[in-house]
This record gives structure tokens, sequence and C-alpha cells, in this order.
């Protein structure tokens, strides 16, 4: 390897390094071959497993307040983000301590340390090598920036389309430098002038009631002129422009001149109101606002320990922080990734950055062992005279282990805010597909839902199982207990919106839990329901019940819904969560003494009178002679109701079987069928016509892609089996993968050969697989944990939890663990119950 290249690849390598770094005493040792990084505790356990003798030993010192301030340092003074962009000039920084750092080379086993003297005692080749190795390693941008910042701006913004031709009306209107107010209601701040004809109206309204009042956005929709300038804001750098057609901050390259035809200049201005950017800025700043979740309102204790340790937040992660806290209380994971940890480790891949175990196992340990459970010194502290411990702790980052599970996710590889739900089903995915043998910690959650439909023509009924992790509650708003004070603020709420005066604050809805949990136990009633028995559509009672009960119950809210317009909303609810459930009664029964089932025939198909084409083989039909098919006519969806429904966000084969099914009766019918069947496991299965030559699962052998074949073998499963999953999924890969890591034990009873092909026979002669392992037991429980969210969408906002630790409640907020003085039990998201043995 060149002496270019070995630099190339330290720097690199760099982003492998810096992903294990913790403040640990001892620093970091260096694999000066691998790159890899480790503790003082774990160097040695690296040296005796791969006889690699020289690492490279950085240790840091955090620089007191004294030494960030002094500008003789040469480093300039802390300054205050101006930028919403992270890692960039003049944006959040990443990198908030800072540190003085020590580099040395050290020999083991003996940890000879060899200082400037040694090595340039050293052969030539041999001293530029090593020089060149630690100068990069110190070069190279740190993880922070890799994984946390990805070079995010929140600032930047294109030209506005309307900029270079906006046409602005010759109406002798002239803007004053200051006392401008809402041409409607009268408000005094965040106005914003229209660039077309000059009006001058208030802004939206926030989240919280505050603002505007939507007026310069009515007009938009009114008159139709787009660019609006924010005053205020306007100096000779420029304003805040905005595009109500483009939906976005923009540029206006001929603000200028655009300013000037209402008599404002530019370079005389001086700005008086805060820019958009730095209003978010101040929202990212200050995520205490909401005082009842995160308990702002008391002084809370802070506390430390083992199982007490703080996460760092990287950027939006309080959604990882807050689920990985409350997984690693359970006792199955507990056991699968840190009791054996030592055996996890030395049973490591040769580059355990990339193994789900060891990072896994790592960050539990982090979790629970208390090594990093320490107050965060404060920099302008001397730790020998500080009496009180800062409630903030150092904490761990866990940038390595968000890198690895969300890497390849379109959502979860990224910065952004996440939904807590969604990235729990992720990770528990994640363990399915790594624990194809031996112990699965996410067993503790899975549970047998059983649901049970009743044709109420024929009184025959059929029975399905599927496996679930999650339990979603609906919010039924119509049984909210203060629904007249609710009522009132809608009708107040109403007469402001007309005469345009601020709005009142808004009353939480009070509902009762049983009633969300019967809003899901209760029959329901499904009006379009194709009967086997009658052959014909009828009406049919729908049923749902727990099959099993899982060691640990998981309870989602379901406050993230749609509007009337389609337009996301989350549901401001207080919910009386209960600290005890008793879910006996829920218990399914299977089928009953004497109760008929339905017939397993599929719905025919839609057909229309318009288009014929080869009918399905008839009772005299051969591949040979297409003569002798049976006449069958092809179903033709509605293309403009299947694209309507696909534009709502919904699978398209899902749009498609909703279309199908309905019959093409419009749009209503089918977006009831969607609302009706989203559940349903094969709700996003492709749409399989009855009678067609291609069943599920049945594609040709021949079409199989050979990659793809190869692609699956290569982890670990025969080649039957591969096929099997592709001929599951038409061929897609990546839905071929999930099926067969969600259908590992009916593929673990075929028996396979050591050469991966069947020596069982057909399936058609072998047993039932049996089904998904789960537990069972008594369905009562307990609630030790819960995870809130704060914010109007998962997309935005904030996260914390609450657990449950030797009777006493404890808030994680992210990096502060303190005692809980009164849990908002009534808030959560995520709630986490765990069985209670009597």
């Amino acid at each position: 390897m060149s002496l270019c290249a070995s630099v190339t690849l330290t720097v690199i390598m760099r982003y492998f390094v810096l992903l294990l770094f913790q403040e640990s005493e001892g620093g970091l040792y260096v694999c000066m071959n691998s790159f890899l990084g480790f503790g003082s505790k774990y160097v040695e356990r690296h040296h005796a497993k791969t006889g690699q003798r020289a690492y490279l030993h950085i240790t840091r010192t955090r620089k007191t307040q004294e030494d960030e301030n002094n500008s003789g340092s040469g480093d300039p003074p802390k300054k205050k983000p101006t930028r919403l962009a992270i890692g960039i000039e003049g944006g959040f920084d990443v990198e908030q301590e800072q540190y003085e750092e020590e580099v040395k080379v050290v020999l083991f086993p003996d940890r000879q340390e060899v200082t400037s003297e040694d090595l340039a005692s050293m052969p030539d080749v041999v001293r530029e090598r090593v020089s060149l190795s630690m100068a990069g390693l110190q070069a190279a941008d740190s993880v922070s920036h890799i994984l946390q910042v990805q070079q995010w701006d929140g600032e930047v913004r294109q030209e506005s389309k309307y900029a270079a031709e906006l046409k602005q009306l010759d109406n002798g209107v002239k803007i004053p430098p200051s006392g401008w107010k809402c041409e409607v209601c009268d408000l005094q701040e965040n106005l914003w002038m229209n660039l077309t004809d000059g009006k001058v109206f208030c802004g939206r309204k926030y989240f919280d009631g505050s603002g505007g009042n939507n007026h310069a956005l009515l007009y938009y929709q009114q008159s139709g002129y787009p660019l609006a300038v924010k005053l205020g804001t306007i100096t000779p750098d420029g304003a805040d422009v905005y595009s109500y057609d483009e939906d976005d901050m923009v540029l206006d390259s001929k603000l200028p001149e655009h300013l000037s035809h209402f008599g404002i200049d530019m370079m005389t201005m001086e700005k008086t109101e805060r820019t958009i950017t730095e209003l978010e800025i101040a929202v990212n700043q200050r995520v205490g606002e909401w005082e009842v979740i995160q308990e702002s309102g008391s002084t809370l204790r802070p506390l430390w320990g083992p199982g007490l340790t703080g996460m760092k937040n990287l950027g939006n992660s309080c959604y990882l922080n807050s689920v990985m806290q409350v997984l690693f209380t359970i006792p199955d994971f507990q056991t699968k990734y840190v009791s054996n940890i030592d055996k996890v480790f030395n049973e490591a891949p040769s580059d355990p950055t990339q193994d789900f175990k060891a990072q896994v196992a790592k960050l539990g340990y982090g979790l629970l062992s208390g090594e990093y459970s320490k107050p965060a010194p404060d920099p302008g502290d001397d730790p020998s005279t500080s009496t009180e411990p800062r409630g903030d702790q150092l904490g761990i980052a866990p940038r390595m282990f968000k890198a690895l599970v969300g890497r390849g996710h379109p959502e979860f590889s990224t910065n952004r805010q996440q939904d807590a739900q969604e990235f729990l089903l992720h990770f528990i995915n994640m363990v399915e597909r790594n624990c194809r043998s031996g112990m699965n910690p996410s067993e503790a959650f899975r549970f047998l839902v059983e649901e049970k439909i009743v044709c109420q023509q024929s009184q025959k009924a059929k029975y399905t199982q599927r496996v679930d992790y999650i339990v979603q509650l609906p919010v039924p708003m119509d049984q909210a207990t203060n629904m007249e004070e609710l009522q009132e603020a809608e009708r107040r709420r109403e007469e402001a919106d007309s005469s345009g005066a601020p709005p009142p604050a808004a009353p939480r809805a009070q509902i009762p839990f049983a009633a969300c949990f019967a809003a899901l136990s209760e029959p329901e009633t499904l009006t379009d329901f194709w009967s086997s028995a009658v052959q014909a559509k009828t009406t049919a009672t729908k049923t749902t019940r727990f099959a099993s009960f899982p060691d640990h119950l998981v309870i989602q809210i379901k406050k993230f819904t749609f509007g009337l317009d389609w337009v996301p909303k989350k549901l401001d609810v207080s919910i009386d969560v209960p600290d005890t459930l008793d879910l006996s009664a829920l218990h399914a029964m299977g089928q009953q003494p004497g109760e008929e089932l339905l017939p397993e025939v599929a719905p025919p198909p839609l057909m229309t009178p318009d288009v014929e084409v080869k009918g399905i083989l008839g009772s005299h039909g051969n591949e040979e002679d297409d003569s002798l098919y049976s006449p069958l006519l092809s179903p033709v969806l509605d293309d403009s109701t299947v694209s309507q429904l696909c534009e709502m966000g919904f699978p398209l084969e899902a749009c498609r079987k909703a279309v199908y099914y309905t019959g093409n009766t419009g749009i209503d019918a089918a977006m009831n069928w969607v609302m009706g069947h989203m559940e349903d496991p094969d709700f996003s299965a492709p749409l399989v016509l009855p009678g067609s030559s291609s069943a599920p699962g049945t594609t040709p052998t021949e079409s199989l892609p050979e990659e793809h074949l190869a692609t699956i073998v290569s982890m670990g499963f025969s080649r039957d089996q591969a096929t099997r999953a592709l001929r599951a999924t038409n061929n897609v890969l990546e839905r071929a993968v999930d099926w067969i890591f969600s259908h590992l034990d009916d593929l673990e009873s075929m028996d396979v050969s050591e050469g991966g092909r069947s020596e069982g026979g057909s399936e058609t002669s072998r047993e039932p697989p049996p089904g998904p392992r789960v537990r069972d037991g008594p369905g009562k429980y307990e609630l030790f944990a819960f995870i809130s969210h704060m914010g109007t969408s998962t997309m935005c906002g904030h996260y914390v939890c609450h657990i449950k630790k030797d009777q006493q409640w404890v808030i994680f907020n992210d990096q502060k663990v303190c005692a809980s003085e009164k849990p908002p039990k009534d808030l959560g998201y995520l709630y986490f119950y765990r069985r209670v043995v009597e």
C-alpha cells in the first residue's frame, strides 16, 4: 500500500474509530492496523485476540470555560447559532464540548510508549508511515460531523420562480419605515407585505395559538399574489421572503427593486423582528416549553448509578434514546446482550462496528453498568470545590448504534425526528433477523391476535390469526367526558376566526381508557363483506381477541390521525391509563361447538363487458390448445380511483384491492374498504385474482433472478428457502428478505439437506408447519414505563420516557436522569406493561 493510500484509509477509518470514543478514564486506543478504537478496559482483549501490538493512544482533557473564552489561546469564543443548520459556519455546534488532545504510540503487551525521540531514531519508511497515520487520524473530521451532521442546512433556499417576472401593481402604495399593522386585525407583529400590491397582513397562526391570524395566507388564497416579505426583517443584506404557491421560504434576486416599488430602501432599513430562522432556532434551543411532560415546573433530583445512564441527543435522536432506555429494563434484552457481554465480544467478527449483536451489547452495557452515569462537569467549575452535582450527565452517545440500525433505511438513517413506535418495530424486526438461533428477546412482546368474522346472513364464521407486537388503541373522541367544554371551546374558536380575534386556549379532551379498549374490542360491522357461504356481499361482524398474552404488552395510543382534509394532525387528549390491567376477558375462545365455518372460496373476479382475454383453464382445457379455455372477462380497475387512494399515501396493491373488492363503485366505497382492512396482515400484498394462473407464491422457477437467490443464500438460508421467499413476493428482493425473516418458524420446518435441497418431498406431503413461537400466560399486567411525545407531529417535537425502577418513577430526558415527582401518565404515547405473576 502506498503512503497516500495509507493516509487515505486512515482518514476513512476515522469514521469507525471515533464511533467507539467514550470520555472514559484511560482514553482511547486505536489499532494502527485495523483503525478500530478501544477503551483501556478492552484493548488488552483485542491485542490478545489479534496479536496487534501498535496502538495510537488518544487522551482528551476538557477545556475550562476560561480556556474556551480566551481569545489569546487561538480559539475564538463560542458563538450562539445564527443559522438553522448543523455542522456549518453559524449553525448549531455538534462538537459542543471542547477538548485538548494528547496523542502517542503505545506498544503492547508491555504498553511501551514510543516518544518523538524514539520515532526519530526509526528507519525513514517506518517513521514516515507512522507520522502520516497519526496526522491523518488527528486531521480527519470527527464522527459527529459524519453521522450527526451530514452537512444539514435548513436555510438553503431556492430562487422563487416568480421573482424574475413578478408583476407589481402601480397603485401608488408607499410603505412607511415603521408603524405597520395588519389591515384586518390590527396586529403589529409578524407582519407580511405582499410584493405585488403592498398589502400588509399578519402571518400564520403557530401550533400553540400564537403568531398571527392567517390573514396574509387568506389574502393569497383570494388574490393569487404569491410573494410576501416579512416586515421587520429587511436589512441591507436581505429579508425573509415567502412564496405561498411554492409553500417555502425563497430567494428573490430582485428584492431591492421590488421593495423600492413601494418606497422601501433596503440600505436604510434595520432589523426589528426575529427572522423565521431565528424563531425556529429558538424553538430548537427551548425544548422545555412542554412543561407537563418534562416536569419542568419542579426541581427534579438528579440520579446516578447502574441503569440510570443518560444518552446524548445526536440531533433529533430522542426517539431512539427513549425506546432503548425502556428496552434495556426488560430482562430478555438484558440477558441476551448484557449478561453474556464477554461471550458476545469474544465471538464478534474482526470488524465489530458492523456487528449488530456487538453494538447492541455495547449500548446495553453502557446503559446498565453505571460506568457512564456521572455528572457532566461544568467547564467553568473546579471539580475539587463543586458541592452540588449538575442535572446533566456525561451519558453515552449512541453514534455507532444509530448508524448501524439506520443504515439503508430512508428515515432512520437521517437526522430528522422519527416516530418512536415505528422505530420500536424497526428495531424488533432487526432483532428477529439477527436471532435466527438461540434466545430471541423480541419474543417478550410477540403475541397472537385472533380475528373472528361472522357472516350475518349465514351465521357462519371465519377465524384468522396473525402475529403482532403492539396493541394500537384508537381514541374515540366522541367519548370525551368533557364534551360540553370542548363544544363550547369550538364555538368560541369559530367566533374568534370570524371576527379576526386571537383564538382562545383550547381545552384538552378527557378520554376514558375503558372507552379506548372498548373501541378496540367491541364487534366491528363490515358492510361490504363478501361471504363465501352466500356467494355475495353482505354484512358481517368482526371481533378481535388475544389468542395469547405476551410477557410484556406494548400499547400505542393512536394520537396521530388525519383530518377531514387528509392533513395529518395530533389529538390533544388526556387518557386515564391505569397502573394495572386485567385482559383475561379478552382471551380468544376459538371455534365454538356447533359453529360452522365459512367455505374457503375466493370472491368472484370483477368482470367488465368491454375487454375479453384468455380465460382460466376449463375442465376440458390444456396448455397447448387455447380454444379449450373457458371464457373469462378481464377485471379492469378504475385507474383514477386507484390514483386518488395512492395520493393519500396508501400502498398501491392495497388501493388496487380496494377498488377491485368494491366493484369500481367509487372513491367513497374504496376508501371505506381501505379503512376497514388496514390491519389485515396481507393489506399491502399483491392483488391475486381468483382463478389466475399464478396464485400467490407460484412464480415460475425459471423466472427467479439468480442474483436475488444468491443474495438470500449468502444470508445463511438454503436455496429452497430463498426460492420460496421470492415466489411468495413476486421476485421483489426487499420484500422477500422481510418475508423470510417473518416466516422463520415455517422455514425451519423444511427438511433441508447440507446441499440446500429439500429431502422431505413436496410441501403438500409434509405436516403443516408449526405456528410462530409465542409465550402465553395470565392476562394481568402492571405499568412499568411509558414514552411521551411533545409536538404537533411525529416528525417534529421531542420524546422523553418515564420508567419505574424500585417503585420510583424516573424520567429519562436524553442526558438528564431524575426522580420523577408527577409522572404524566395520562399524556403518554407508548405504554409498556409487564405480566403480573401471582
